[in-house]
């Protein structure tokens, strides 16, 4: 994994965007962004039992795996959204980018790698896209039932109760 500030010019979501400003791990803690590196599935169960995890899927994001829907995927992917649940994401094979925003509604660019898993707090807003290369397959895990519902930013998201809690975590410097 590697995190920096996203560089916020023009050109294709899927080149990396690399202001040059590296992201302490830190900060991302700071921002509720928890990352290991995971070779086995032996260490994402262990993990996923104790954290309550009982479901899981995956998910392959590629042209050839989403056909004639990859743009559209990709379109909404890219949005800017929040989810009202802890979001685990584990990197099977190739990779992509998560966007978060930082504490000053900075976009910190997260490089997402075959067996990085990252964990992001409900009520972050967020984006994912894939790399140039257009392939990501990961295992999505969930608590409960699996819910993959994005709120888009807009005028109600600010208001939502899982935003206004994260907001409170992550500005009183409690990691989630």
């Amino acid at each position: 994994m590697k995190a920096y500030w996203f560089d916020n010019l023009p050109g294709d979501q899927r080149e990396p965007h690399d202001s040059g400003r590296e992201v302490s791990p830190e900060y991302l803690s700071k921002l509720g962004i928890l990352h290991y590196n995971y070779p086995s599935l032996d260490s994402v169960n262990a993990l996923a039992t104790s954290r309550s995890y009982k479901n899981r899927d995956e998910i392959t994001i590629s042209p050839t795996a989403l056909g004639a829907v990859y743009d559209d995927k990709i379109k909404a992917f890219f949005a800017e959204h929040l989810h009202e649940d802890e979001e685990i994401r584990y990197i099977l094979d190739g990779g992509g980018y998560f966007d978060v925003r930082g504490q000053d509604d900075d976009w910190v660019r997260i490089k997402l790698e075959k067996h990085d898993l990252m964990i992001m707090p409900a009520g972050i807003y967020h984006r994912f896209t894939t790399d140039t290369q257009n392939y990501t397959k990961a295992m999505r895990l969930f608590q409960d039932e699996p819910k993959w519902t994005p709120l888009n930013r807009g005028e109600g998201t600010e208001g939502n109760q899982y935003r206004v809690a994260y907001v409170k975590q992550r500005d009183g410097g409690v990691a989630a």
